[in-house]
């Protein structure tokens, strides 16, 4: 007999038909990839399944769980990545290909400086950056609509900070 917390609910799957692209796009964001947004996407509709969230507040809060569990896959991506490139697992690269390698280098380098940002920076920077409206972004972090600007302003001046910082040291 399944138990009341295994229960899928069950507007889930208009849930997902309506909200699905911007979950992926969220996450997308985040990670600079479809596919590990997607894998990011399905974690958090089965998350989502399992909660009582109203649907009317579904969007926010698959917004927030899409950045917060794509910033840990960031976060984890970003230890794995290092650990390859300390055991020597570099490739080496054609002169050819050197505009594309400086454009992944460069997003490398924004994603691992988002990564380092406090979360609830790095989380209203992607929603806002995202799509969502202040106060969508405010509801879903529970702040003031009046302060998204704020804290989304701090989040910029943080990851630029960031991005210098760590410029030299790369």
């Amino acid at each position: 007999m399944p138990r009341p917390q295994d229960a899928v609910r069950a507007d889930l799957e208009h849930v997902f038909r309506a909200d699905y692209p911007r979950v992926v796009a969220v996450a997308a964001r985040v990670l600079g990839s479809r596919d590990e947004a997607e894998d990011v996407a399905q974690e958090v509709f089965l998350a989502f399944g399992r909660t009582a969230v109203p649907a009317e507040d579904a969007i926010r809060w698959l917004s927030v769980a899409a950045a917060h569990t794509a910033l840990n896959v960031l976060r984890s991506g970003r230890r794995r990545a290092s650990r390859e490139e300390a055991a020597g697992g570099g490739v080496g690269t054609a002169p050819d290909v050197a505009d594309t390698v400086v454009s992944r280098e460069e997003n490398r380098r924004v994603r691992a400086a988002l990564a380092r940002l406090p979360r609830k920076q790095a989380v209203a920077l992607v929603l806002r950056h995202s799509g969502l409206s202040y106060a969508d972004v405010a509801a879903a972090l529970d702040l003031s609509p009046g302060s998204v600007g704020t804290t989304v302003r701090r989040a910029e001046s943080a990851l630029r900070k960031e991005l210098s910082t760590h410029a030299s040291s790369d």
